[in-house]
């Protein structure tokens, strides 16, 4: 075993931002540059005192929490943050409790492996975690929903995943359906209706590439 290699117990997170990908596409790599840094700085701030921000992979947080009640905590403060920063994507957290190795200021094994598996089953919004976050968040008297057991690819056994209820949005939010940055409804760049729906912008760009191709972007997923 490598010396600097030490195996620690720590609540791991992904947190990364739904719709980063049309973001880009549609706003072009500076403005994607610029809203990574915007991320890491309120993840930074999010955190605990315990708590680590581990990496920045692409538009994703990994996040080493000293526990399950701190990782909810935190995540809750960086969901919040991010759902009441002007002109931001939703973020969606995934959280996964367990044995990793540290190494060279890293993390390595499968209880990581699970937490980022965790992370990309969650909505925008949402934050999933198994087991024991799902008790600790409890505990705190948040609302926990189980939604069963899980298969993950190269995982042998299923995981079972709860939401944890960290956010309500605001009623006056909108998210634009072309980039999924959120949208205030009341300052909106521009709004359309299309079957029976209204959908709001962020830009006049974002309006004329729905309005060009309107399925494109309501479909489900």
């Amino acid at each position: 075993m490598s010396r600097d290699s030490a195996l620690v117990e720590a609540t791991f997170g992904f947190v990364d931002l739904a719709g980063f990908s049309a973001l880009t596409e549609v706003h072009g790599d500076e403005e994607a540059v610029h809203l990574l840094d915007r991320f890491e700085r309120i993840a930074l701030g999010a955190l605990g005192a315990d708590d680590r921000l581990v990496k920045m992979i692409g538009d994703a947080a990994m996040i080493c929490f000293a526990g399950p009640s701190n990782a909810v905590a935190g995540t809750q403060r960086l969901i919040a943050a991010c759902m009441t920063e002007p002109s931001f994507p939703i973020p969606r957290a995934g959280l996964h409790h367990g044995p990793a190795r540290e190494r060279g200021g890293d993390f390595i094994g499968n209880t990581v492996n699970v937490a980022a598996r965790v992370a990309s089953q969650a909505a925008g919004g949402h934050a999933l975690a198994t087991t024991k976050v799902a008790a600790a968040a409890r505990q705190m008297g948040l609302g926990v929903v189980d939604l069963g057991c899980f298969d993950f690819r190269n995982l042998s056994e299923r995981v079972e995943l709860f939401e944890i209820e960290l956010y309500e949005a605001s009623d006056g939010i909108a998210i634009d359906p072309v980039c999924r940055m959120q949208v205030p409804r009341s300052h909106a760049a521009g709004q359309l209706r299309y079957d029976g729906t209204e959908h709001w912008f962020c830009s006049l760009t974002c309006a004329a590439s729905f309005a060009n191709d309107p399925r494109r972007f309501t479909r489900p997923n």
